[in-house]
C-alpha cells in the first residue's frame, strides 16, 4: 500500500538564527526540527515533517509567525523568515537525508553512522547504526552530541553503571549507552512515534533485549521511582525540566550525574539556579551556538 506524502513546514532563515528558529518551530509543531544550509547562498532552511495536514493548523502557523516576529524585534537577524508548507514524498524525504547525515565520532569510544555508509569503526570503538527518521536525534545537534560525549567519558570499564534516558526521541542516547556497557538502561518518551522509532532502532542495533523503552509522561510519574540511576539524560524544554526537577533528582543514585540538554543559552542561567537551589551543582557545561548543556551532580557529591 502506497504511503501518504508528508507535510514539510519550513522557515528560511540565517545561519546565525538557525538554532533559535529550530527551537521555535519544534515547540510550535511538537516535532523535532532539521536544518540544511545551502553552501552557495548560505541560506538556511529549518524544517519539520508532519504526517497529516491536521497536524499543522492555522493556529500553529500564527504562533510560528508571531515567534519569528518577536525574534526580529529582539534584534536577531533571522534573514527572510519565510514560512513555506509543501507535500513531499516519503522516499524523497528519506533520500534527501543521505546528502547531509554523515558518520560522527565521539572520541575513540563511539561511532554513530547511517546504515548506507561504508565507514568502519576503529579498534574498541562501539558502533551505533542510526538512520534519520521522523523522530530525530542523530548526534548532529549540539545538545545530543554533549550527552554522547559525557556518556562516553563517564563510562568506567568494569563498573556497573545504569542509565535513564528521558525524552529519548530516536533512542540514540539509550542505544549508545548500551553499546558502551551501561546496564540496566531505561528510556521513555511521551510521543508514541518516538517510542516506535526508538524500538526499531534498538532492534537494528541488536540491543532490544538490553534496553527497555516505554511511552510515559514525566508529569504523570510518581515523585520517586523504584529504581535509581547512575546517569540520567534529560533532553527536555527548560520549563519542563524545572517543573519536574524533583522527579529527576529523586531518581539519581548516590554520586550520580544528571545530564541536562536542549536548553537555549539565555535560559540556562535560570535552569541552573533552580537545580542548585534543589541541592545540585554544575560540574561541567558547554555552549555551542545558541545552546547550552550541563552535567549536574549532588552538591555533597
Amino acid at each position: 500500500m502506497k504511503k501518504e506524502p508528508l507535510l514539510q513546514v519550513s522557515v528560511t532563515t540565517s545561519q546565525e538564527a538557525e538554532d533559535a528558529v529550530a527551537e521555535l518551530i519544534a515547540v510550535v509543531s511538537g516535532q523535532s526540527a532539521a536544518a540544511y544550509t545551502d553552501e552557495e547562498t548560505r541560506v538556511t532552511t529549518v524544517s519539520v515533517y508532519c504526517r497529516t495536514r491536521g497536524e499543522w493548523t492555522p493556529r500553529k502557523r500564527a504562533s510560528l509567525a508571531d515567534g519569528l516576529k518577536k525574534m526580529r524585534a529582539a534584534g536577531l537577524e533571522i534573514g527572510a523568515g519565510r514560512i513555506a508548507v509543501r507535500r513531499v514524498a516519503r522516499q524523497d524525504w528519506s533520500e534527501s537525508w543521505k546528502r547531509h547525515f554523515k558518520p560522527i565520532e565521539i572520541g575513540a569510544r563511539l561511532l554513530i553512522k547511517p546504515s548506507w555508509t561504508k565507514r568502519h569503526a576503529k579498534k574498541n570503538q562501539a558502533v551505533v547504526v542510526l538512520d534519520p527518521g521522523l523522530s530525530f536525534g542523530t548526534g548532529n545537534h549540539p545538545t545530543t552530541a554533549f550527552c554522547l560525549r559525557e556518556l562516553a567519558a563517564r563510562r568506567q570499564t568494569g563498573k556497573a553503571q545504569s542509565l535513564w534516558d528521558v525524552g529519548t526521541g530516536s533512542g540514540i542516547l539509550a542505544i549508545a549507552a548500551v553499546k558502551l556497557g551501561y546496564a540496566p538502561v531505561r528510556a521513555m518518551d511521551f510521543d508514541p512515534e518516538a517510542v516506535r522509532v526508538s524500538k526499531e532502532n534498538a532492534r537494528q542495533n541488536g540491543v532490544e533485549g538490553r534496553l527497555r523503552i516505554s511511552r510515559e509522561d514525566i508529569t504523570k510519574l510518581r515523585s520517586r521511582g523504584r529504581e535509581n540511576y547512575d546517569v540520567i539524560c534529560a533532553n527536555l524544554i527548560s520549563n519542563l525540566l524545572m517543573a519536574e526537577k524533583a522527579k529527576l533528582i529523586g531518581r539519581l543514585a548516590p554520586g550520580g550525574v544528571l545530564l541536562i540538554a536542549g536548553i537555549l543559552e539565555q535560559e540556562f542561567g535560570q535552569v541552573r539556579r533552580v537545580f542548585e537551589e534543589a541541592g545540585m551543582k554544575l560540574a561541567r557545561s558547554r555552549v555551542e551556538g545558541e545552546w547550552q548543556s550541563g552535567a549536574f551532580i549532588t552538591a555533597r557529591g
